[in-house]
């Protein structure tokens, strides 16, 4: 078996930015114009009145403008960086700003589940439940583990509120084939649960008493 498995895009992380972004690009692209507009207009066409502004509130919108649209352009850059990787001892989630390893050992089983079961539109107001219908008949796939790898406070910095279905420790997963993704992770997690077994049968008090069997049938 491979060491590592394909790595599957974080949909919902791509869904969030591609939202996200072009409402950036037009405040930064607003910020310019009028930043433009306000610095330029007494300077080339002084017969139109408008709004007297200091040079110094000038140079703050530009720069606000410049870093919009610097923002936008890393937007969209990254938005299709995130993703789950399975490895032979753990999973790694992968975001711009998030690195995770999380280990095999935490996982007690995963199993699928459509969005909107864990996350009724109708529970949502305003722009989170505009948000989450058009994903719900999509298939999350779902890790319920004995414990979070990184406090849960510290992964809301990082990640969307719609990849936690509850309290619990559970993680919600949406790839863009979650049957694949879901087959590859099951495979590597099995193999990782029957080494912890093969190792525990062959520890250090069976291979003493292998060997002691192993002697005593060589004496007889």
């Amino acid at each position: 078996m491979p060491s590592a498995g394909r790595r599957h895009r974080l949909v919902l992380y791509t869904y969030m930015l591609n939202r996200w972004w072009p409402a950036v690009l037009w405040i930064g692209v607003v910020l310019l114009v009028m930043t433009a507009a306000l610095g330029g207009i007494p300077l080339y066409f002084p017969q139109f009145p408008v709004v007297w502004v200091s040079d110094w509130n000038l140079y703050v919108a530009g720069a606000a403008g410049g870093m919009a649209v610097l923002g936008a352009i890393f937007l969209v850059a990254v938005r299709k960086s995130a993703y789950v990787q399975p490895f032979n001892g753990h999973l790694r989630l992968v975001t711009p700003f998030l690195r995770l390893n999380i280990s095999y050992r935490r996982i007690r089983r995963t199993y699928t589940a459509e969005m909107q079961q864990l996350f009724p539109p109708n529970r949502f107001k305003g722009l989170k439940r505009e948000l989450v219908r058009p994903l719900a008949r999509e298939t999350l796939v779902i890790l319920e583990m004995n414990q979070l790898p990184l406090n849960r406070i510290a992964l809301r910095l990082f990640l969307s509120p719609f990849f936690f279905p509850n309290k619990t420790a559970r993680l919600a997963l949406l790839v863009p084939d979650w049957m694949a993704f879901s087959t590859e992770l099951d495979s590597f997690h099995s193999n990782f649960q029957d080494g912890l077994r093969q190792k525990a049968q062959t520890g250090p008090g069976n291979a003493r008493s292998n060997l002691l069997n192993s002697l005593t049938g060589k004496s007889g």
